[in-house]
């Protein structure tokens, strides 16, 4: 580390826990973020701010006005950008030192397999089950840390499910694919600007945790918000042996 990088990151380097080794690991480090919306915004921020080294964002919407109340990644003047490269410039302006991948499109499986891969944890911050499973899903095949969060209307939720530890539950253990689901969106439910803030900077901490080796991160566990009471609950799951997608591990 440099000069200047001891000082962007001197607060980072002052925590016990933490130190320039831990820096270090997080200047090395390759995150992948699928979207970069409400949740994937408040992460990117967070984990480029903190030193992350190489990040990729993979999204293939455009900003809308509506965006605009919670996904600060984003301003007006970029109304019409894909979202994508619109955080890339954001990300730059913020710490030029973080080298950023727009991925303008939706990752197909081949597509997303090759970027889970060369990943060394995924943040999945998408707001469809289909996509989730199929993060999972490339989690899992590639035995890398996958760190999710939800938000809508006042309620969030974050975990870890962290494929590198042999008895770890995947994403499909706690809530198993199914056609029947209902799917909730921001667009015709709602949500609180401030949650997707909370939900976002959380996966952020969880990231730099997992990357770094520090603490204990939430796997086996979900941390649920209610928002509008703020109040905390925390929900425990186990690997389902029988799971389609991880009881092969």
């Amino acid at each position: 580390m440099d000069d200047l990088q001891l000082l962007r990151y001197a607060r980072h380097i002052l925590l016990d826990e933490f130190g320039i080794e831990a820096q270090e690991r997080l200047l090395a480090a390759r995150v992948l973020i699928v979207g970069a919306g409400g949740l994937g915004s408040p992460a990117a921020f967070y984990l480029a701010s903190s030193g992350v080294g190489h990040i990729v964002l993979a999204d293939d919407d455009e900003v809308e006005l509506g965006n605009l109340q919670r996904q600060i990644l984003h301003t007006t003047d970029r109304i019409g950008w894909a979202k994508a490269e619109s955080g890339k410039l954001m990300l730059a302006q913020l710490n030029p030192e973080t080298q950023v991948q727009a991925l303008v499109r939706r990752l197909d499986d081949e597509a997303l397999a090759e970027q889970v891969a060369l990943a060394d944890l995924v943040l999945d911050c998408c707001d469809n089950f289909a996509t989730r499973h199929a993060v999972n899903r490339a989690c899992v095949a590639h035995r890398k840390p996958l760190v999710s969060g939800a938000a809508i209307r006042f309620a969030g939720q974050v975990s870890v499910f962290d494929m590198r530890i042999d008895d770890a539950p995947c994403y499909h253990c706690l809530f198993p694919e199914a056609d029947d689901v209902e799917e909730l969106r921001c667009a015709t439910t709602g949500v609180l600007a401030p949650l997707v803030g909370i939900v976002g900077s959380m996966q952020a901490a969880e990231a730099i945790k997992v990357l770094t080796g520090m603490g204990e991160p939430l796997v086996g566990r979900m941390l649920c918000l209610d928002a509008l009471s703020m109040q905390w609950n925390t929900v425990r799951f186990k690997r389902d042996p029988a799971c389609p997608v991880c009881s092969s591990r």
